[in-house]
């Protein structure tokens, strides 16, 4: 700001110095006010730089040429009067004059910083030779001699130095040292460097053995060149005071004392000429040089991919606002803390997120670290693979899986401000998973390698959260496993299934997805969200009454957008049966299966492109023909399982023809059969006829479930001929009697039913015996579980007279039940004659 007034042609020092404080802090902030890099504080900097400005400029329209240094006094006149080319120092001296005397008719000549480029590289080398000055003072000098040589053929003394010269010449005449002193000096007149520093070291010894302050030390130099000139010539002595007590400061220096700065204007002057010829453009350099640094380490660790970045068909629906964030949250809470009382000291935890395929979990994670302003650093599952179990990068097997590693390590090198998001852990392998168990726990530790040394990153108290993501559903869950260690330490939460009892939120997720991606639907979901719900509402209800809209709708627009939706609500029901099934079908162990399995998948992902297609003029039988074509595309990736998976789909969606329903029987005892033959080679002649035989006993059991209905019904159908009540007020006690008598038949009891006479319902009951040949039949099923067991246990020359015993054995126990089911069949026609007689 001084040097601006200095060279602005419309406000001078003078005219400054005239203004009132409001106006001088109108200019102070109207220079301010562009300069935003250098975060000046208004009410702050603006006061404070007012009071020193004032001050200034007051002392240097008092000082005249003592507004330079006296160092830089002392450098300019002691290279002009003892050192440098005589000749040439003669010719400038002309020049100089020539250009004061130009100066006086012409005040604005800028012949000053021509004059001060010849003379400034001339006082640095000297400078830099001799060793004397800093060169900090080396612009100030240049200034100086061009303008004390243009008016003066003398150099001006500071009153401050005529003082303590006389002080010293006062001393050593006192001590009666002054003789001593001239003969040490006389001695190095050849050689004025030399002199130069005994002199400096005579003053400066004098001046720390007397009181003279700290602010004395700085005019030793002046002192120095005055006695190497001799006697002090008092006309050139210069009045003015350099110092200024300025009070009532606002700001915090470590220069302020009590609202107080004692400004010295030569020590502020060279410290704000240094600052911008060396620290200004030395900082500038550094900022380029830095971001230059920084441009190629982002280039290189690829930064920019690590930025969170939310997709543009992200929707917010109610399930991410009332079940989502409250879980996710409180496990951030856990693992990075929280502002306020409420904040925990034991950091700790994994959030684990589970489900199937396009639910959206990374969508959702990527979406929290952006809200979070953290780095998103995913990795991923499938490229790591199987084969990598430690997080050196150069134990990968090959490039992709390395850069993975990579990515982790400099993750945790990073170390504050970042999201570690495992993705697809199904694929990775549980010891790779296990290196992550401490990291999860109190300690949050973890061992890495950065760049080829191994490191042990302690993330305790760092805003630091894992988080992994997988399908334990997919290959049949064999692949995704878990340490229990690590998973003892995680929050567990399956998007693809309903947490608590959020059913509702949950299936309506599925047609808040899926609006953007109609074509009808997607204006209304970029209008209002509680416009949909209205929409919702009437499609499920069929009832326009309380319904209030946001925005403005045609009738026709709103009838065309709820025919949309209620195909949408069909087209949701169906896909979250699939859904439902997929996940029951794939938590089945292929031991205890007794169908095929179902692979067809039901997330949002599937949701969204039969969305795509959804209109409203299409009827039943053209929605379940879209339905049933996207999901016959979807199957031709599972080759040999598309038809058993199609045959699935319809028979649970209804849509199953005769055909269709006999298929899949066919499919599912083929799919039995298989599964009971699984792992019997056919050189296994043991496990063969155990095969065998376990046909048999299938057979069996199916004959038996068939007489056991056939007895039910028989009972039924005898107890409902031959009961008859007498009351209607005694109904309840007549069923209970049928009952009764079913029970009774179905555990092959003989006799007569007996008839409580003290009951008020009056029964006739017909005697019927069964017959003995189901005693017959119990124990040849005896006999045939003692037969077929035995020539598995003898040897195998046995075998053929073994199984041929099992062959009669089978076949009397044939016999048995032809006779049981003839003798059951003839007394149902006795007694079905017995009725039409009556």
């Amino acid at each position: 700001m001084l040097e601006f007034i200095n060279s602005d042609s419309e406000l001078s020092l003078e005219k400054y110095a005239q203004l009132d404080e409001d106006q001088r802090l109108s200019e102070i902030q109207k220079f301010m006010a562009p300069r935003y890099t250098e975060a000046y504080a208004k009410g702050v900097h603006d006061l404070d730089a007012d009071k020193i400005l004032k001050g200034l400029v007051d002392m240097e329209l008092a000082i005249g040429l003592l507004r330079y240094h006296t160092k830089a006094r002392a450098l300019g006149r002691l290279y002009w009067e003892y050192f440098g080319d005589p000749q040439n120092k003669q010719l400038m001296q002309l020049r100089l004059q020539g250009v004061g005397t130009i100066s006086e008719l012409f005040p604005a000549s800028a012949e000053q910083e021509q004059y001060v480029a010849v003379l400034e590289p001339l006082l640095a080398e000297f400078v830099e030779t001799t060793g004397l000055f800093s060169e900090d003072y080396v612009h100030q000098a240049a200034n100086y001699l061009f303008e004390e040589r243009t008016v003066s053929t003398s150099f001006s003394i500071s009153r401050r130095a005529a003082e303590l010269h006389e002080a010293f010449e006062r001393h050593l005449k006192q001590n009666s040292f002054l003789k001593k002193f001239q003969e040490s000096a006389t001695r190095l007149a050849g050689s004025p460097k030399d002199r130069f520093i005994l002199l400096r070291d005579w003053i400066e010894a004098f001046l720390e053995s007397a009181d003279h302050g700290e602010i004395a030390m700085d005019y030793v130099d002046e002192l120095a060149v005055l006695l190497m000139s001799g006697p002090v010539d008092h006309k050139h002595i210069v009045d003015g005071t350099v110092d200024l007590d300025v009070q009532g400061m606002i700001g915090n220096h470590a220069t302020i004392q009590k609202n107080n700065y004692q400004l010295n204007y030569n020590a502020f002057v060279t410290r704000l000429e240094r600052f911008d010829r060396v620290i200004v453009p030395a900082y500038r350099d550094y900022i380029d040089v830095k971001k230059e640094v920084v441009d190629v380490a982002r280039k290189a660790m690829r930064l920019d991919e690590f930025k969170p970045r939310v997709l543009t068909s992200f929707v917010r629906n109610k399930l991410i606002d009332k079940v989502y964030l409250p879980l996710i949250g409180d496990n951030l809470a856990k693992q990075i803390g929280v502002v306020g009382e409420d904040k925990r000291t034991d950091l700790m935890g994994l959030l684990l997120l589970v489900s199937p395929p396009g639910y959206g979990k990374t969508t959702l994670m990527e979406y929290i670290a952006n809200r979070l302003g953290v780095i998103f650093m995913k990795i991923n599952g499938p490229a790591i693979g199987h084969a990598v179990t430690s997080l050196d990068p150069e134990a990968a097997p090959n490039a992709g899986a390395r850069e993975e590693v990579q990515k982790l390590n400099l993750a945790l090198e990073m170390g504050d401000n970042v999201m570690i998001y495992l993705d697809d852990i199904q694929h990775c392998n549980p010891e790779f998973l296990q290196k992550f168990i401490s990291l999860c726990d109190a300690q949050r530790k973890i061992e890495g390698v950065y760049k080829g040394q191994t490191r042990t990153y302690d993330l305790r108290g760092r805003k630091v959260c894992v988080v992994m993501a997988g399908n334990p559903y997919t290959e049949s869950g064999e692949k995704f496993q878990i340490p229990d260690m690590l998973a003892n330490r995680a929050d567990i939460y399956n998007l693809g299934e309903i947490i608590g009892d959020t059913a509702d939120v949950f299936e309506m997720s599925y047609i808040e997805n899926c609006l953007t991606s109609n074509p009808v639907l997607s204006k209304l979901a970029s209008r209002s969200q509680k416009d949909v719900y209205e929409i919702i509402k009437i499609a499920q209800t069929d009832s326009r009454e309380g319904i209030e809209f946001e925005a403005n709708y045609s009738m026709e627009e709103v009838n065309e957008m709820v025919g949309t939706m209620k195909k949408l609500l069909r087209v949701r029901d169906v896909v979250l049966d699939v859904n439902r099934e997929y996940i029951r079908s794939a938590a089945q162990d292929d031991d205890y299966r007794t169908e095929p399995i179902f692979k067809l998948q039901g997330s949002y992902r599937n949701m969204n492109r039969i969305a795509e297609k959804v209109l409203a003029i299409m009827n039943d039988e053209e929605l379940e023909t879209l339905i049933l074509s996207n999901y016959e595309n979807d199957s031709q990736t599972l080759t040999s399982d598309a038809e058993a998976n199609m045959l699935k789909l319809r028979v649970m969606c209804g849509w199953a023809t005769e055909q269709d329903d006999q298929r899949w029987a066919d499919i599912c005892k083929a799919f039995l059969q298989n599964v009971k033959m699984r792992g019997v080679g056919a050189d296994d002649q043991a496990g063969q006829i155990i095969l065998q035989l376990q046909g048999f006993s299938d057979g069996l059991d199916g004959i038996r479930q068939t007489i056991d209905q056939g007895v039910t019904g028989l009972a039924e159908q005898a107890a409902s001929s031959t009961v008859v009540q007498a009351g209607d007020s005694k109904s309840d006690q007549t069923n209970d009697a049928l009952l009764t008598l079913a029970e009774e038949l179905r555990n092959y009891t003989t006799g007569a039913i007996t008839v409580d006479p003290s009951d008020g319902v009056q029964r006739v009951a017909v005697m019927h015996k069964v017959p003995k040949s189901i005693l017959s039949v119990l124990e040849n099923q005896f006999h045939l579980m003692n037969d077929w067991m035995k020539p598995i246990l003898e040897n195998q020359q046995g075998n053929a007279e073994g199984m041929e015993r099992l062959r009669q054995t089978v076949e009397k126990c044939m016999s048995s039940y032809d006779g049981l089911l003839n003798e059951l069949n003839s007394d149902r026609e006795d007694i079905n004659a017995d009725d039409d007689g009556e």
